[in-house]
């Protein structure tokens, strides 16, 4: 497999009192991948810069963000535009949680917030594709419901059924954050702890449990760097 560039598409802003300590979500995705021979562009779709063309990068990392899909923002239209001209080049994109959920959007997917509420902190995810339980780390209300034509679920949770989706050997897309450290995660929850149920915070304000990082962060790597 020949050295691949990567285009990550960052689609929010990590909280500003952690980013001396954990960077921003690209530097996070850049750390997750480290051991594959990637080299990095990171665009801030999130303010307005995007790339001219979908050949500019020989993959895609769609990141996480505060905003929601549906919410009317032009920087949010560009990019559904950009996942569909990316899907038609079949230049690889890899989404996660906000990601996961524009690419469902982009190709005619449904994504609403979930009337069962929050998922938070270490939850287990089954995947029908290879049979394992992966505890990965999530912070989501909004959640894919209905998925595009064409598209595999291959993996779920109790409260979210389209939890990971594969499109082909073009896409592949996560609801929960391989990329957030436990660290990250717990600052996170204090950060943003407004936003969550205090019984929610209580139960996830610390992670005392082994995430499957190493996992998830080899099978995007994986996807990735394969030759097409």
């Amino acid at each position: 497999m020949s050295s691949k560039t990567i285009g990550i598409l960052v689609t929010g802003h990590s909280p500003a009192e952690l980013a001396d300590e954990h960077g921003n979500y690209a530097d996070m995705f850049k750390r997750l991948l480290g051991k594959f021979d990637f080299s990095f562009k990171t665009w801030f779709v999130v303010d307005g810069s995007f790339p001219e063309s979908p050949h500019e990068a020989d993959g895609w990392l769609l990141t996480g963000s505060k905003f929601g899909v549906y919410e009317e923002h032009a920087w949010i239209r560009k990019l559904e535009d950009f996942i569909r001209q990316v899907h038609a080049a079949r230049v690889p994109m890899v989404g996660i949680c906000f990601g996961h959920q524009v690419m469902a959007k982009a190709l005619g997917g449904h994504v609403e917030k979930f009337e069962g509420g929050w998922s938070a902190g270490p939850v287990t995810y089954r995947r029908s594709d290879t049979g394992e339980e992966q505890v990965l780390l999530a912070w989501h209300q909004d959640q894919v419901i209905r998925v595009p034509e064409g598209a595999e679920v291959i993996g779920k949770t109790d409260r979210c059924e389209n939890a990971v989706i594969r499109y082909d050997d073009w896409g592949l897309s996560y609801q929960p954050h391989p990329e957030f450290s436990p660290d990250f995660f717990e600052g996170l929850a204090s950060a943003r702890r407004s936003a969550i149920p205090d019984s929610l915070y209580d139960a996830v304000k610390r992670v005392d449990q082994p995430v499957a990082t190493e996992r998830v962060a080899t099978e995007i790597g994986e996807f990735l760097a394969r030759d097409r």
